[in-house]
C-alpha cells in the first residue's frame, strides 16, 4: 500500500514554486488596481497549486500508459517515478490525480460563484489543458505542442486568474506581465525535451526537441529565453511596466551560464537549471512589481 510519502512525492511538489508565482503576479497587478483580500489569495493559491499536482500526477500515469515513461527514460534517473518506480499502481495514481482535480473543481467553483464569473471559463481551460496535455486523443505533449500548453496555463490563464479573482476583471497589464514568466516556464519543458530527444524519437512522439533537433533546438532555447528579457525592457521603455522590474535583469547572468551549460551536452538536470531561472527570475519580478506600488518611479 502506498505511503503518504508516495503520494507526496507523486505530485512533484518541488515543482509548485512557479505557480505561486504565477498567482502572486496576478495579484501584485490586482494590488496596483485597489485593495487586496488575502483570504481569497490563498484560496486561489491553493487551487491553482492542485491543478499543477493533479497534472502531474496524470502525466505520469498517461505518460506510462502510452508508452513513453520507461525503466530507460532519462525522467526516472532523477526523481522518484511513481509508477516505472513501483511506488503505486497505475489505479491508484489515477484516483489520485482525479481527486486532485476534484478538489480544483470544487475550490474554481467557490472562487467562480464568489468573486469573479471570469474564474469559470479560465478554470475550464486550464483543467482541459492540463488533462488533454497527454491524455488520448488529444495529447498535446505528444504533438510538439507541450511548450504552448504550458505558456497558456502558467501565463494568461494562472496571472489572469488570480487577477479576476481580485478586481472581476480581466487586465492588458496582467497579460503582460504573464508573457514574459509564461515564456520562461515553457523553457523548463523545452529544456526537458532537448535532453529527451532520443528518448522521445525511439517512442515516436513529436516534440519541439524532436522536431528542431538538438541545435536548432538549442537556438530556440536561447532566443526565446532572450526574448522574455527583451520584452520586458521594451514594455518598461514604452510605460507598460515600471522601471523598477529591470531588477528582473540581475538574473542575465545566471541565464547566460545557463545557455553555456547546455552547449555540449544537455544536462541531466536541464529542466531543473532551468526552473531555478525561471524561480529568480519570476521572484525578482514579483518584487519589482510591488516595488513600484511602495515607492512609485520618478
Amino acid at each position: 500500500m502506498p505511503t503518504a510519502r508516495s503520494y507526496f512525492l507523486a505530485t512533484r511538489p518541488w515543482s509548485f514554486t512557479m505557480t505561486l508565482l504565477s498567482v502572486g503576479l496576478g495579484t501584485a497587478v490586482a494590488a496596483a488596481d485597489g485593495p487586496v483580500a488575502w483570504g481569497w489569495v490563498l484560496l486561489t493559491a491553493l487551487g491553482a497549486v492542485l491543478v499543477h499536482a493533479a497534472g502531474n500526477v496524470m502525466n505520469d500515469y498517461f505518460d506510462t500508459r502510452n508508452g513513453v515513461d520507461q525503466s530507460d527514460s532519462p525522467t526516472v534517473h532523477y526523481r522518484p517515478h511513481p509508477l516505472v518506480g513501483g511506488l503505486m499502481s497505475p489505479r491508484t495514481l489515477l484516483v489520485e490525480g482525479l481527486v486532485l482535480l476534484a478538489l480544483a473543481v470544487l475550490i474554481g467553483a467557490t472562487l467562480a460563484w464568489h468573486r469573479s464569473a471570469h474564474v469559470l471559463w479560465i478554470s475550464l481551460a486550464g483543467l482541459a489543458l492540463t488533462v488533454f496535455y497527454t491524455a488520448r486523443p488529444v495529447s498535446l505533449k505528444y504533438r510538439a505542442l507541450g511548450e504552448a500548453t504550458v505558456f497558456l496555463i502558467w501565463g494568461p490563464l494562472m496571472v489572469e486568474g488570480a487577477y479576476a479573482v481580485q478586481r472581476d476583471a480581466l487586465s492588458l497589464d496582467a497579460f503582460g506581465v504573464s508573457v514574459p514568466f509564461g515564456a520562461l516556464v515553457a523553457l523548463v519543458l523545452l529544456a526537458n525535451n532537448l535532453r529527451d530527444i532520443d528518448h522521445d524519437g525511439r517512442t515516436g512522439i513529436q516534440t519541439l526537441g524532436t522536431a528542431f533537433g538538438r541545435e536548432q533546438g538549442l537556438y530556440l532555447f536561447s532566443g526565446l529565453m532572450l526574448s522574455a528579457y527583451s520584452y520586458t525592457l521594451g514594455a518598461v521603455f514604452t510605460g507598460g511596466l515600471s522601471p523598477w522590474v529591470l531588477v528582473v535583469f540581475l538574473s542575465l547572468p545566471m541565464a547566460f551560464n545557463l545557455l553555456d551549460r547546455f552547449h555540449g551536452e544537455i544536462p541531466a538536470m536541464a529542466d531543473a537549471m532551468t526552473a531555478q531561472l525561471d524561480t529568480v527570475f519570476g521572484l525578482l519580478f514579483l518584487g519589482g512589481l510591488f516595488a513600484a506600488q511602495v515607492a512609485p518611479w520618478g
